[in-house]
């Protein structure tokens, strides 16, 4: 079983069932799924960077990544219809995590400068969202191998609809928030 994958049945969920006054297990925020997504634009030009991104994904989620589309064309961009623009995993159950686990104490951690994750970049449902400028955080990619950058956007899903409640369960799991 995953380590938080324990601790938030054992300890967190508890703690937040006490701290926000709920009696009901099921009344008791947790996150419902990780949504991590790459949009890879230089891929236009180089069909490689894609395959690139989609396998360095793939190594991070510990699942297969999903290539996605262009919905529509956007001549400004030089997009057409159907043109491979990105890629995204969506994690559940034990692989969320697993992931969570390695996003917090050891990918974090390891980016320059580092001073905490933002605290309001809730979207007012209880969803929080990262932005990472680079994939070499964490130590599943070899930096040997990578040819060039690549940021990443990850989504915390939770199921309450309360920013509060979701910054609390988030600092429960040891999501090191910045002072605001």
């Amino acid at each position: 079983m995953a380590r938080l994958m324990d601790k938030f049945r054992n300890e967190i969920a508890k703690k937040l069932g006490e701290k926000l006054g709920r009696s009901n297990a099921l009344a008791i925020p947790k996150v419902q799924k990780i949504v991590i997504n790459m949009g890879v634009g230089k891929a236009l030009a180089d069909k490689s960077r894609m395959e690139q991104a989609a396998d360095q994904l793939t190594q991070l989620a510990g699942q297969r990544a999903q290539i996605t589309k262009a919905k529509k064309a956007i001549s400004a961009f030089r997009l057409r219809e159907n043109n491979e623009i990105g890629c995204r995993v969506t994690l559940r159950g034990r692989r969320m995590y697993e992931f969570l686990d390695r996003l917090i104490s050891v990918a974090l951690p390891r980016i320059r400068d580092f001073r905490g994750v933002n605290p309001k970049s809730f979207d007012g449902n209880g969803n929080y969202s990262i932005g990472l400028s680079e994939q070499l955080v964490f130590p599943e990619i070899d930096a040997d191998k990578v040819n060039f950058s690549q940021g990443m956007d990850i989504t915390f899903v939770t199921s309450t609809r309360n920013d509060d409640e979701a910054r609390e369960l988030l600092r429960a799991f040891g999501m090191p928030f910045r002072e605001a």
